[in-house]
């Protein structure tokens, strides 16, 4: 097996055991419950060094670096993770969770429940950002970190990152958000109730309990799929990757595949249907809509966020019409309201909400230069920020546009 140059290798998931019940958000509780967990690097002897990933919807604890039997599964944010990448795992030790009731070795609706012997299947119970950040927090007691010298994600990793600074204020120094926003539109909520109504009117979902009929509803999974993957590319890129490109050189006058944009849809549903779970998209797509941190406080996100004590950085790209830079400022001006320490960079990318796992050197140079931020903080205390077109300031709302 050859590893690319800046790979964290060969790596390994260990699963962590939960014998206390889990208190959720909805009143019910979750007991002898399993996470499956992945870690990057070396702990530092005064357990300071530690960074937390949180992942988005269809992704894992496998963050970065390859398996030994599966050279091609790669870590879905290898690019930004790794020796000498922007978030260096030669001076940081990263822990990737994957989240309570996802589908990739953590306890969720495909696991056997212990009181009945039977897969959950539609009896897993609904979860919210929150519980998942009760979860991670055990993880963290259980490898023996009192506190994150970041915590960081993309999308609905990034409200994870920003629940923590409001949770456990004092167990995260830094919050790294990307591509985010503090609750969804509710443009965002129709996008993901479509989707759920496409896989509970699948056949072959069965109330949520096909496991025990032997199928899996993949039509329900593959329109889900299409959906949400068009959500996550802009117009341009998509008008630049498909245009109005044909298979054959004329309109065949039938409803199969005609136009090139359809086979790519239809390849993205197909591949998404084969791995991942339809009951884990509807719990998924629901804690993405609950969340909003600011309906506990009447919709005032500055009274939301008031609880933390993290120094922020926030990114977001031009072209994301999903969660739009709009979102991300909402943010920063919540912090900036609140004198918090914030870094927030605009960046002009074509390419949507997926620009934040994609390679981009003006983003990676950015993340980068905070995270040497990050890194000089825990070997000589505080220093600023050198970065040549993002800035830092307390109580400043410091929007920079990186072109």
């Amino acid at each position: 097996m050859v590893i690319k140059p800046g790979s964290v290798g060969i790596v390994a998931p260990q699963p962590i055991h939960f014998a206390e019940p889990l208190r959720l958000a909805s009143g019910a509780s979750i007991g002898d419950y399993t996470l499956m967990v992945e870690t990057y690097g070396e702990l530092n002897a005064d357990r300071s060094n530690a960074v937390l990933v949180c992942h988005a919807l269809n992704a894992s604890h496998h963050v970065a670096g390859v398996y030994a039997d599966q050279s091609r599964n790669v870590g879905w944010w290898d690019n930004m993770i790794g020796p000498g990448k922007p978030v260096d795992t030669s001076r940081f030790f990263v822990v990737g969770v994957n989240n309570l009731g996802s589908c990739f070795g953590s306890t969720g609706p495909m696991s056997i429940n212990p009181a009945t012997g039977k897969p959950y299947g539609a009896s897993f119970p609904v979860v919210t950002v929150e519980d998942w950040v009760n979860a991670q927090a055990r993880v963290a007691d259980a490898l023996g970190i009192g506190r994150w010298a970041a915590v960081m994600g993309g999308s609905l990793g990034g409200m994870q990152a920003l629940s923590w600074t409001i949770q456990y204020p004092e167990r995260i120094a830094h919050c790294v958000a990307i591509a985010t926003t503090p609750k969804l539109t509710a443009q965002n909520i129709a996008f993901n109730e479509v989707a759920r109504t496409a896989i509970r009117s699948d056949p072959d979902f069965h109330g949520g309990d096909y496991y025990a009929h032997g199928v899996v509803p993949k039509r329900g999974l593959r329109v889900a799929r299409m959906i949400g993957h068009i959500t996550y590319l802009s117009g341009d890129d998509m008008a630049e990757k498909f245009g109005r490109s044909m298979r054959a050189d004329d309109y065949q006058f039938h409803y199969d595949i005609e136009f090139e944009v359809e086979s790519y849809l239809r390849y993205q549903g197909d591949k998404f249907s084969e791995y991942f779970d339809a009951n884990t998209y509807l719990l998924i797509t629901r804690a993405l809509d609950y969340f909003d941190p600011a309906r506990a406080t009447g919709g005032d996100l500055k009274r939301a966020l008031s609880p933390a004590r993290a120094k922020f950085f926030l990114a977001s790209f031009t072209t994301d019409w999903r969660f739009s830079p709009a979102r991300s400022r909402e943010i920063v001006e919540a912090l900036v309201a609140n004198d918090r320490d914030v870094v927030y960079a605009e960046i002009d990318a074509p390419h949507g909400h997926d620009a934040f796992l994609l390679d981009d050197v003006r983003y990676h140079n950015v993340v980068r230069a905070y995270f040497d931020r990050v890194y000089g903080e825990l070997t000589s205390g505080p220093s600023s920020l050198a970065s040549p077109r993002a800035e830092q300031k307390r109580g400043t709302d410091v929007a920079e546009r990186v072109a």
